[in-house]
């Protein structure tokens, strides 16, 4: 069922110095509400400055949308603190508003009322909000207010280096460690939402699509909510679309993948293509009707990634140079945080995608593939039932969800050994000892504590509860001078930059 490792840890063994630099970047969701828990209908705040060009807060789908950005660094305490700092100084500054502390949020009943993010009337704003405009005819806005936590990972090139000899890779080696890691990660990354997913519950809004509709029960607090779920947010009523099972991506290699994507981006798809390019008046209603506007609507729990300057092609550059680090989405926000993560998580992340690399990984194919996605669905609505079990082969054969994250946690310890003794420290360890746990009482899991409280209080309560909580914990605190210097200097900075890219990159879309 796993594969042994003890040849890949002697190896890790030996190598492990070159862990040291592992690098990391942090983006967290989440939505402005009024002091009602509502969506707030006020734009993107202006001391901010440009949602285009800030660094490390902008919006997402929505103005009432902010993403906030970690710089990419191997220090996870300092990842943590910068999160910190970016939500202690937005807290500091906003005027009768909260931050959602919630994955699902309370939404509008009326989808118009949701405003879609503004970018400015240079080319690639205007870009950025029709993008969005086509999210919205194609799933509707409610999904794409959904928030979540995306952690980004990559090795470094000395780790890789040392990777090529024991492997024989001569091209690509780079991208086929990666594309390793991502199918490991498809087949055991359920684990993720079974120890950390955070949205047991779904608003009303989110019932579009019947399917499943089965596992789901209503009471007078929560709208709907599933007795045994863990992240309702990665089901098909979430922040989800099945472009990718359509494409039957399977993410063998980088040249199959570059085909899929772009297959993809440019193959016209008949639902699309009824929304039709334009409206009546002549505006945009998408980018265009394929079957992906782009490689940003490809939603899969783990992509692959590489840095763009503006006006670069993902489809050109990933052909020249290869994944440069990959994209782990299928983190909910932790309510439990303010800031929505925390180091425990961090730290086993660093452990399940070390261990997806040195385990065996052979090609997927379509069977498997829809194995893989009967797992998931089994995590995501019934993970804490009792007894659950997860698929191991075509013929449906089963063992239990206890027994194979034991089993993979196995090897996370003696990942864990090996990384501490690198660190001088417990650390790692120490999430394995605590995680672990979780298998014997799936009390402990996150999904299971917020649902206590959702069902007990209500989604508007509780999200409220605890975005005071945040609010005034933060507002209180004096913020240091040196960092709230900082963020107004990149707020000033990114307002000149995209004056100067309107200046020079005119919009050609209302032409």
């Amino acid at each position: 069922m796993i594969p042994t490792l003890s040849n890949e840890l002697k190896w890790l063994k030996d190598n492990v110095i070159t862990l040291k630099n592992i690098c990391r970047g942090i983006e967290r969701e989440t939505l402005r509400i009024n002091l009602d828990g509502q969506l707030s209908n006020i734009p993107h705040p202006f001391f901010l400055g440009s949602a285009l060009t800030n660094k490390w807060i902008t919006t997402d789908f929505s103005e009432s949308s902010l993403e906030f950005i970690t710089p990419v660094n191997n220090d996870i305490n300092f990842l943590l603190n910068f999160l910190n700092h970016s939500y202690h100084f937005v807290s500091q500054n906003i005027i009768n508003e909260r931050m959602w502390p919630l994955s699902i949020p309370l939404l509008p009943k009326n989808e118009n009322m949701i405003p879609i993010a503004q970018y400015g009337s240079s080319k690639i704003g205007e870009k950025k909000t029709i993008y969005r405009q086509g999210l919205k005819n194609r799933y509707g806005s409610s999904m794409h207010m959904i928030s979540g936590i995306h952690y980004n990972f990559s090795l470094s090139l000395d780790f890789w280096k040392k990777w090529k000899k024991i492997n024989n890779h001569k091209i690509n080696y780079i991208s086929e460690g990666y594309f390793k890691i991502i199918r490991n990660y498809h087949r055991f990354g359920w684990i993720i939402p079974y120890l950390f997913g955070s949205s047991p519950t779904l608003c009303s809004n989110l019932i579009k699509n019947k399917k499943n509709i089965h596992y789901l029960k209503k009471n007078k607090k929560v709208d709907f909510y599933a007795p045994w779920s863990t992240s309702l947010r990665l089901s098909n009523f979430g922040y989800k679309n099945y472009s990718h099972t359509k494409l039957n991506m399977k993410f063998n290699s980088l040249n199959e993948y570059l085909f899929n994507l772009k297959y993809a981006i440019n193959t016209p798809f008949e639902k699309f293509e009824k929304i039709g390019l334009k409206n009546s008046i002549g505006l945009y209603n998408q980018l265009n009707t394929n079957i992906l506007q782009m490689e940003n609507e490809l939603y899969t729990p783990v992509r692959p990634k590489i840095l763009l300057k503006s006006g670069e092609s993902y489809l050109k550059k990933l052909s020249k140079k290869g994944i440069e680090y990959i994209e782990i989405r299928s983190l909910d926000i932790n309510p439990f945080y303010p800031i929505g993560i925390n180091k425990e998580q961090i730290l086993f992340l660093d452990l399940l995608l070390i261990w997806c690399l040195l385990i065996h990984s052979p090609f997927l194919t379509k069977t498997e593939l829809k194995i893989v996605y009967e797992n998931w669905n089994r995590v995501i609505f019934e993970g804490r039932k009792p007894n659950q079990h997860i698929l191991i082969n075509k013929n449906k054969d089963s063992v239990s969800l206890m027994t194979i994250g034991k089993t993979i946690f196995q090897d996370l310890f003696k990942i864990a050994e090996i990384l501490d003794l690198n660190n001088n420290n417990n650390n790692y360890y120490n999430v394995c000892l605590e995680l672990i746990k979780y298998f014997d009482n799936t009390e402990l899991t996150y999904s299971a504590q917020l649902l206590d409280k959702l069902i007990k209080y209500g989604i508007k309560n509780t999200g409220l509860e605890l975005a005071n909580k945040y609010y005034e914990y933060y507002k209180l605190k004096p913020l240091n001078k040196n960092i709230n210097d900082l963020f107004l200097k990149e707020s000033k900075r990114s307002i000149k930059e995209q004056d100067i890219i309107e200046k020079i990159n005119k919009s050609s879309f209302l032409k």
